[in-house]
């Protein structure tokens, strides 16, 4: 009796209603993916606060974002990549494929997070002077980096394995794993920064302490009967002919990650140049709220990739179809709403990070060119990931690294050179590349959409 009140809680990724399916799986993401914003924001807000130095310690902190990327980055190349191929094999009714991709990425995971870990520190202070740490904020980029990077196995594990409880449809069970940790986080900063007066350290305990949380609860629940997904011990090993689709997969979220690191240091120098510190303090505000808009976008997408993956895998392309109008549309919606309050009131958004007049003034006016196309975020990201939950490696990793690589990146470097404010030109890049990478990733998933549909259609009616 009791299994089958818990399976009636369970969603039917290949037959419930997609409208409410869709809800009921993305709103546990969204929910996830805004909690797991707090783990940097309330960082950053704390640390923007502190008496006398509260400026200097938050663009010292902004950094330090090219390393906490590129951690997040090699957990979304093995989770991401994993747990879409662990959906497709549900679907195709390979369970114990489904398991062994899981032992397999769990395997990497923890083999990365250790060759990581002793890499950035080792290398920190040199990385941390390439990504454009002055003499001033250096000091406050090291205390933090320093603690942060000794939780990278909590930050791999939380972040790469929960991707695996989503793939189940049980997108609940991975909203409390970033719930469990969020929550803790913002309880843990006052408490480290402020009580025990450990400044910048005391984030980063507090961080690493909630994520440590977050990977026991992960790897609790993995392990325990209420998984349809087991961690076993007989799988948890490296099998190449598993984690190398998985990490092909992972490639586009991977890319589109780590070159989020390469993206920051290139910012951070270019506006060093012309604007110094403050310039760069107001960058990792803009950061900041990007995310505040693309957090809960990626939750969407998240709870909608499941679905599309496990229908590709069942070769039923109306409800793929169904997946993607009703994602693309909540996630146009949500992203126009972001948009207009950014633009009508940029410094009330500012002054939830600093109060600072200098720095309040020019991250407000930044924010408005920065974000000018914030709108089209939606089709950027919506069809991106969607290539992905298709299992269509070679095309999401192409737009993954057409906008920041192909596009972003040299416009940084070369619009200053048209301009005469040059910082304007430097934020001015952001927007160029946001509107032609959306109308590239748009287009082109149209062409490719039609025709896998198209080709699972004549599968479906040879005899």
């Amino acid at each position: 009796m009791n299994k089958k009140k818990n399976d009636t809680r369970e969603a039917d990724l290949g037959r419930d209603p997609v409208g409410p399916l869709l809800v009921r799986l993305a709103l546990p993401t969204i929910c996830a993916q805004v909690v797991n914003l707090l783990y940097n924001i309330v960082d950053r807000i704390y640390i923007g606060r502190i008496p006398d130095e509260g400026a200097l310690a938050l663009t010292g902190m902004g950094v330090t974002f090219p390393v906490i990327t590129l951690i997040a980055a090699f957990a979304a190349l093995i989770g991401m990549g994993g747990a879409p191929r662990a959906s497709i094999a549900m679907g195709a009714g390979e369970h114990e494929k489904a398991e062994r991709t899981l032992g397999t990425c769990t395997a990497a995971l923890w083999a990365l997070a250790v060759v990581l870990t002793a890499v950035f520190l080792l290398f920190q202070e040199p990385l941390l002077v390439l990504f454009g740490a002055s003499a001033d904020t250096l000091p406050y980029a090291m205390q933090y980096l320093n603690i942060y990077v000794l939780g990278t196995i909590f930050v791999m594990t939380a972040l790469g394995l929960n991707g695996f409880i989503t793939a189940q449809g049980k997108s609940g069970v991975a909203m409390k794993t970033v719930l469990i940790g969020a929550v803790l986080n913002v309880v843990l900063d006052p408490v480290f920064i402020f009580l025990f007066g450990m400044g910048v350290r005391g984030a980063a305990v507090a961080t690493v302490i909630s994520q440590a949380v977050s990977a026991l609860w992960v790897v609790r629940f993995l392990v325990g009967p209420s998984s349809e997904l087991r961690l076993k011990k007989a799988f948890f090993r490296l099998d190449r002919r598993l984690l190398w689709p998985a990490v092909a997969l992972g490639a586009s979220p991977f890319v589109m990650q780590s070159t989020e690191s390469l993206l920051t240091v290139t910012f951070n120098v270019s506006l060093q140049k012309y604007g110094g510190d403050l310039a760069v303090g107001a960058m990792t505000i803009l950061t900041s709220v990007m995310q505040m808009m693309q957090m809960p976008l990626l939750g969407l997408m998240q709870g909608a990739q499941p679905i599309l993956s496990f229908n590709y895998g069942a070769g039923n392309s109306k409800r793929m179809k169904e997946v993607i109008r009703y994602s693309v549309l909540i996630g146009a919606v949500f992203v126009c709403c972001v948009w207009v309050v950014v633009q009508l009131s940029p410094r009330t958004v500012v002054y939830l990070f600093n109060h600072k007049p200098e720095l309040v003034e020019m991250t407000a006016w930044a924010l408005r060119i920065y974000m000018a196309v914030g709108f089209t975020a939606a089709f950027q990201w919506g069809f991106q990931q969607s290539f992905v939950a298709l299992g269509e490696a070679k095309i999401s990793l192409f737009l993954a690294l057409e906008r920041k690589i192909i596009l972003l990146i040299p416009l940084i470097l070369i619009l200053p050179r048209f301009f005469e404010d040059k910082l304007f030109a430097v934020f001015l890049a952001e927007p160029v590349a946001d509107f032609l990478a959306a109308a590239t990733t748009t287009v082109l998933f149209f062409f490719r959409f039609r025709r896998i549909t198209r080709n699972m259609q004549q599968k479906s009616v040879e005899p």
